[in-house]
């Protein structure tokens, strides 16, 4: 499967590139959209010299080109080879003929033939050393070898090891034989076990290998294939007469491992100037790991490791991290972060654009908020009637019990109140205790309570004597802390101090995140659960019919941010919530009740190597009610609830974030980027509620209508009817 083209922003898919089947093939495209041509990479190319006023090279040939036979003198050869070998290489986008894959690279011409083997057809080359040697000397990225011959010499190969230890990448081409393994040199030379080396079988444009091309037995682990078969080029020019297959100006297909090999040359020029810091070996693993698997799977004796894929070594490579040291990994598909329900569509459109580096330590942009991810919407409605669910309670001048269980299981239904709330193992794992509380009267002035998967909102209430209208969907806003939250344990105590109570509580329990977190380390994404605390201080008082409370409440996450949970790269700190509660209940008229609630929350943010100092969060629940007692009897009431959720009304973090890279000294630019966590939509929730006794137990039912819900702005508003009908047994 050929590599995808990019989106076009440089004007590159023109006429040149539909003629130009190699850059195509090998989707050298995606690294010219990157700003990345082989611009100040050098091409050395030991070849049979080069046709210098040929205008696809003007400008690129290196000064230092030369004729390795000093005698001799002459860069221009006698034969056509070199020449293309460099157009496939590097032949220039100027809109006309053919373009090369490194079409900025600067050409190092090394003439290298034997002298007077080139005027008979059958170009012959002594020894190499000198080439290579001079190639590396005079600044070469990577050596090109389009040649074959004979097992090299012991000075071949120990120029070859220079070459290695100034990080110079050499190509070689495999041979055109057809045979099972690389000519002699090139096996040769790949037998040293050089880490700098590629070995260069040639493929035709189906992927499928050319039938000259010599196979990769025995050099399996650095031969790379290539576009070697019917390569277009375009000639034109009287330099170009020497060749016997020359016709005239047009379009000419040749072939040959010879022109597989400048494919690959050329692909170690583009990442050179992309990717400065990497070293030979480095980019000869980067090329060799990243090829287009193809035959048998994984490396094989035919292909190799595979096809040249440009498109796939200019993509993140290996484990991600963010752009500095001593951070968890980041890898790309991981989701960045999971608001909570206080966020609603805050996430939706974060834009965090930060650096990561790959295994490489090739530096790339990633924007973060992409992989963000908000809440679920809360299924009130599903919570409120969807569970089959018991609820048992007791009650005397000293004592109060209650508790809900699991009534789907037959073996739940458990008759009569037990004395004490102790439960043996197998009563336990029958019975399913959803939630218990239990309020006692330890002196006249003094109550103690406690409760278990229950919050202490409801205990708090209880203790203090409020009475509040019962509604199945809509909460009140004392209750909204933003999150979605599975208390364990609780605990109030309540004294009274002549006309004003003070109620201590505390509570611990998890948060859950919002959404399924999905991380490459786990086989599904899921929602994690992460310990929570809560601390509050409650004043309250009565006046006649006019009852009213203030309180604090502390509360204190582990390692999520008023619920939302952010990736173990961003530092995994946790954060501390201070809620202020004010709310009131007036009787305005006999069976007449007012009440309303407000909650304001300030979230602090722990800093963390990512989440800076500052990162403060502002939050706000409200909810007014009007209770009707005696509608139909003197034991039912009807009450009508407008309210707003927890909702972050301003605010966010503050993230310290690689914003630039050098690869001079491999380090990065920190810079402040905000991420506001407070979201464009606002859920507004009305409902109507009745509760009285019908047929011999209690119904309740509720008409609701939530607009923008889960705050969440473009979400259609939600209505509905909820009944529910209980009775004792």
């Amino acid at each position: 499967m050929r590599p995808p083209l990019p989106t076009d922003t440089i004007g590159y898919n023109d006429q040149e590139f539909s003629n130009s089947n190699g850059p195509k093939f090998h989707g050298a495209a995606t690294a010219w959209v990157a700003g990345y041509t082989g611009k100040s990479s050098i091409i050395g190319i030991v070849d049979t010299g080069i046709f210098q006023n040929n205008s696809e090279f003007a400008g690129r040939i290196s000064s230092d080109s030369t004729d390795i036979i000093a005698s001799r003198g002459s860069v221009e050869g006698e034969g056509t080879h070199g020449s293309e070998v460099a157009m496939v290489a590097a032949a220039a986008n100027d809109g006309a003929g053919t373009v090369g894959i490194a079409y900025d690279a600067t050409i190092l011409s090394i003439r290298a033939d034997t002298p007077g083997t080139c005027a008979s057809g059958e170009c012959t080359f002594g020894d190499l050393s000198a080439s290579i040697d001079y190639a590396v000397d005079h600044g070469a990225t990577v050596i090109n070898l389009s040649l074959g011959g004979s097992s090299p010499s012991s000075a071949e190969i120990a120029a070859i090891r220079r070459a290695s230890e100034a990080g110079v990448v050499v190509v070689i081409a495999a041979g055109n034989d057809g045979t099972s393994r690389p000519d002699p040199f090139p096996r040769g030379i790949g037998g040293q076990g050089f880490s700098n080396v590629i070995i260069a079988g040639a493929v035709d444009y189906t992927g499928a290998i050319a039938s000259f091309s010599n196979r990769a037995r025995g050099s399996e682990s650095i031969f790379l294939s290539a576009l070697g078969k019917d390569v277009n080029v375009y000639l034109a020019g009287s330099e170009w007469e020497i060749d016997p297959g020359y016709q005239g100006a047009g379009f000419y297909k040749i072939s040959g491992t010879s022109f597989s090999a400048p494919q690959i040359a050329a692909a170690v020029a583009l990442i050179h100037q992309a990717f400065p810091s990497l070293t030979g070996a480095e980019i000869v693993d980067l090329l060799l790991s990243t090829a287009q698997d193809v035959g048998t799977p994984g490396t094989d004796s035919v292909y190799g490791r595979g096809i040249l894929d440009i498109h796939s070594a200019f993509q993140p490579q290996g484990t991600t991290t963010l752009a500095q040291k001593g951070t968890a990994s980041l890898p790309l598909n991981d989701t960045t972060a999971v608001g909570s329900p206080a966020m609603g569509d805050a996430l939706a459109t974060a834009s965090i654009n930060t650096l990561v580096l790959d295994k490489y330590r090739r530096a790339y942009r990633f924007d973060a908020g992409q992989s963000m991810r908000g809440a679920t919407l809360v299924p009130r409605l599903n919570d409120a009637v969807g569970g089959e669910t018991r609820f048992v309670s007791t009650a005397n001048d000293s004592a109060a019990i209650a508790y809900t269980i699991d009534a789907s299981n037959p073996a739940a239904v458990m008759r009569g109140v037990p004395r004490q709330l102790m439960l043996t193992t197998e009563q336990a794992e029958s019975a399913r205790v959803l939630a218990a509380r239990i309020a006692l009267k330890l002196a006249p002035e003094t109550q103690l309570g406690f409760a278990y998967a229950e919050r202490p909102d409801g205990l708090v209430m209880q203790m203090q004597g409020q009475d509040r209208p019962a509604f199945l969907i809509a909460r009140s806003a004392g209750s909204e802390d933003g999150t979605i939250h599975l208390p364990n344990m609780a605990l109030a105590l309540r004294r009274q101090f002549g006309p004003w109570g003070l109620t201590l509580a505390g509570e611990s329990g998890v948060v859950m995140s919002g959404n399924g977190q999905w991380l490459v380390h786990e086989a599904t994404g899921g929602r994690t659960r992460d310990p929570m605390r809560s601390f509050s201080l409650t004043a309250d008082r009565q006046w006649g019919e006019l009852q009213a409370s203030l309180g604090f409440d502390w509360m204190q996450e582990d390692r999520t941010v008023l619920g939302a949970r952010f990736h173990e790269a961003f530092g995994g700190g946790g954060s501390n919530t201070l809620f202020i509660d004010a709310s009131a209940g007036w009787q305005i008229a006999p069976g007449w009740s007012v009440y309303g609630a407000l909650r304001n929350g300030w979230t602090f943010a722990e800093t963390s190597s990512v989440i800076e100092n500052g990162s403060v969060i502002y939050s706000r629940a409200w909810s007014v009610d009007l209770q009707k007692e005696g509608l139909f009897s003197r034991q039912d009431r009807i009450a009508l609830r407008v309210a707003q959720p927890l909702r972050v009304e301003s605010g966010g973090l503050k993230l310290s974030l690689p914003i630039a890279y050098s690869y001079d000294t491999e380090s990065a630019t920190f810079g402040t980027i905000p991420l506001s966590l407070a979201p464009d939509g606002r859920e507004i929730m009305g409902e109507l509620a009745w509760r009285g006794p019908l047929w011999s137990g209690w119904a309740s039912a509720s008409i609701y209508y939530r607009r923008e819900p889960g705050h969440y702005q473009a979400m259609p508003d939600d209505q509905g009817v909820a009944m529910r009908w209980s009775t004792r047994f």
